[in-house]
């Protein structure tokens, strides 16, 4: 695991994008294709954004998953998952070689098999994450489910995490944040090949710090991205406010 801390946001999401773009090219060099997953929310904004700059890169080549869906919201929602992937990336690049987008309007179970199945055959090249104020991987609230082997599964949404919705400006209250989604699991996000983290904000700095600085546990979800051998931490000085200066030097 590799710490990288710029002085600002919009640095952090150049240096993340680019590393991002780099693994990819180098994957489609080796590979003649890429598998990706893409986050989305707040701290995802810039280095999406340069992601999207970066020249030669083949998507084409690209097949793209994303982390998580809010169940029951629809696609034309301004907090939908989908929306957000496809005005802030689809919209903006040359068509993928297919796109795997979470639908969590109609039947559940049966989108869950069927994003599992289609997964499993694709093994993930690059993964581009954050980390949540609670400290949770895509939607996996603490205690987080470390053991479960599907890639895909239903969680439930606890009061902080929905806070954060809300505080970001997706939803107007509380009761409108839905109470479950559809989240990539652990184990899921944990076997892909190279992960890209970009966390801003120093309303994630106490998440940053105990994802990186407590022993692995549920109860922190992403501090489980100690254990990945090529997982880089991409923070402003904001999120890394909380980390003693031997850990961060």
């Amino acid at each position: 695991m590799n710490i990288v801390i710029s002085d600002t946001k919009d640095e952090l999401g150049k240096k993340a994008g680019a590393l991002a773009a780099e693994l990819i090219r180098e994957t489609i060099a080796e590979k003649g294709f890429a598998n990706i997953i893409l986050a989305t929310g707040t701290s995802q904004f810039q280095t999406l954004e340069q992601l999207i700059k970066e020249e030669n890169i083949d998507w084409e080549k690209v097949t793209m998953f994303h982390l998580d869906e809010f169940i029951g919201l629809p696609l034309a929602h301004a907090a939908s998952f989908r929306k957000y992937l496809k005005e802030r990336f689809l919209d903006k690049v040359v068509a993928l070689k297919a796109v795997y987008l979470i639908n969590g309007e109609g039947n559940v179970a049966e989108e869950i098999a069927n994003l599992n199945s289609i997964i499993r055959q694709h093994p993930i090249d690059v993964a581009l994450v954050g980390i949540g104020e609670n400290g949770h991987l895509a939607f996996n609230d603490p205690p987080a489910d470390f053991e479960n082997e599907n890639p895909y599964h239903v969680v439930n949404l606890d009061e902080p995490c929905r806070l954060q919705q809300m505080g970001e400006g997706w939803f107007a209250s509380l009761e409108e944040v839905p109470l479950q989604a559809i989240s990539m699991t652990v184990k899921q996000i944990m076997k892909s090949r190279h992960i890209v983290c970009s966390v801003p904000d120093e309303r994630k700095a106490l998440a940053v710090r105990n994802s990186l600085l407590q022993e692995v546990s549920n109860i922190y979800p992403a501090s489980i991205l100690q254990n990945h051998t090529h997982c880089t931490f991409f923070l402003d000085k904001s999120s890394a406010s909380l980390l003693p200066e031997k850990e961060i030097a």
